[in-house]
């Protein structure tokens, strides 16, 4: 294959990934805006108000593992489109649920519905099968910017969709489960017809195909041979601890964010603010975990993974300090808190994600993502999970703040990382 037909597939995978994501962003909102209400309202307590979340993100563990699997026997479509469509069945279940209110089904659909979160965030190593180096992170933002338009739309359809489900006769909360049955099954079926070809089966093929012309080059010469040896060895070091610092700096990011975002409505409720208001702030949390990806990516190519990892922990120290210090009636300070809490988890996530595409090649990359998206999803579920328990035995101010100190660990990671010998990645 020449060089020119792969850059056209790599367009056409980016046009078809960024189409994709747009729907699934859509399908992402009712998760985090009112997966959190309709546990309270069914269980009557807000301890446990950050189980449904830490049930999505439980789901999105198992299915990042299986997503993964099958990119990595089948390629990007058939994973992709798998794990969009299970998740369009679990909100169709949670909306069962909700009508019904059956408290089983909503907690095993919520499993169910966190394969369409997986999905959307490993949608974001597509567009790096077949980019350069140089390109990797930027092609991670464009599959993340996408997001936005749905992500945004979403939480803020939280009141009008339901009303929608009103006129059906089922709960005002499932409206937005309704949403996200159609975006996430839009966008499976949608990856499911277009992304054809496969950019992970062609990047396998292009790998082998220089693999056996260097095997072929350095059989003729034996001097090559033992040079192309000697050069291969400090390569796995810089390896080994890419993949350790990309996949710490997501995990920490992803912890920090999903528990101060669960807590955030149920924080915004007890104090007096609506579903407009609660979706107005989660809009705005999600638009800045997506929206800057295009400046993000720039920033991580240009001045390096590591310097945007620290970045990363500042921005998120000052989302926690900012979240404990907010008087609970200010809707710009939560805002604000929430806008950069969603900046720093941006910062954190591309750098991170650029850092495991530079450390992995395509014989083994979608089974590493894969198992890496399984540990952020299980982190993430436990700090949703612990931050329902945190807030009824202490205050958000607490885990706002525990949050915020947590991110911080990523400075000494970063440092730590710097020690290494720097190996130019392949």
């Amino acid at each position: 294959m020449t060089d020119d037909e792969v850059k056209r597939i790599y367009k056409r995978t980016l046009i078809v990934v960024v189409i994709s994501q747009i729907f699934g962003g859509a399908g992402l909102a009712a998760g985090i805006t009112v997966g959190a209400l309709m546990a309270q309202e069914m269980l009557g307590t807000d301890s446990y108000a950050g189980v449904p979340v830490a049930l999505i993100t439980l789901g999105s563990a198992v299915a990042a593992y299986l997503v993964g699997r099958l990119t990595h026997r089948y390629g990007r479509r058939i994973g992709l489109s798998t794990g969009f469509l299970a998740g369009g069945v679990g909100a169709v279940g949670i909306v069962l649920a909700g009508a019904m209110n059956q408290l089983v089904l909503l907690l095993v659909s919520m499993l169910i519905y966190g394969a369409g979160t997986s999905t959307n965030l490993q949608a974001r190593y597509a567009g790096t099968d077949l980019a350069k180096p140089g390109q990797r992170a930027k092609a991670v933002s464009l599959s993340m910017v996408s997001t936005t338009f749905g992500a945004v739309a979403g939480p803020n359809l939280v009141k009008p969709m339901g009303d929608y489900a009103q006129s059906f006769g089922l709960p005002a909360l499932t409206g937005p489960f309704l949403l996200s049955a159609a975006a996430f099954l839009a966008a499976g079926l949608f990856l499911l017809v277009f992304l054809r070809p496969d950019p992970y089966l062609v990047a396998k093929a292009e790998a082998a195909r220089q693999e056996a012309v260097e095997q072929e080059s350095t059989a003729r010469e034996a001097a090559s041979t033992r040079s192309a040896s000697a050069a291969s060895r400090p390569s796995s070091p810089f390896h080994n601890r890419g993949l350790v610092v990309g996949t710490t700096v997501m995990v920490l990011t992803q912890i920090v964010m999903i528990a101060i975002m669960t807590m955030t409505p149920i924080h915004m409720q007890h104090h007096g603010h609506g579903l407009s208001e609660v979706g107005l702030v989660i809009g705005i949390h999600v638009g800045a975990m997506y929206l800057p990806s295009l400046v993000t990516g720039v920033l991580v190519d240009r001045f390096g993974r590591y310097a945007m990892a620290v970045v990363s922990g500042i921005t998120l120290l000052l989302a926690g300090v900012l979240a404990a210090a907010a008087p609970a009636d200010s809707m710009p300070l939560l805002i604000a808190a929430l806008a950069l809490l969603g900046l720093g988890w941006n910062f954190g996530l591309i750098s991170g994600t650029a850092q495991i595409v530079d450390a992995t090649t395509p014989a083994n990359r979608a089974k590493t993502q894969g198992k890496i998206d399984v540990l952020i999803a299980l982190t993430g579920a436990s700090g949703g999970a612990l931050s329902g328990m945190v807030v009824a035995e202490s205050s958000y101010a607490a885990l706002s703040l525990i949050g915020g100190a947590m991110s911080l660990l990523l400075i000494p990671v970063v440092l730590w990382a710097r020690k290494a010998p720097r190996v130019r990645p392949e």
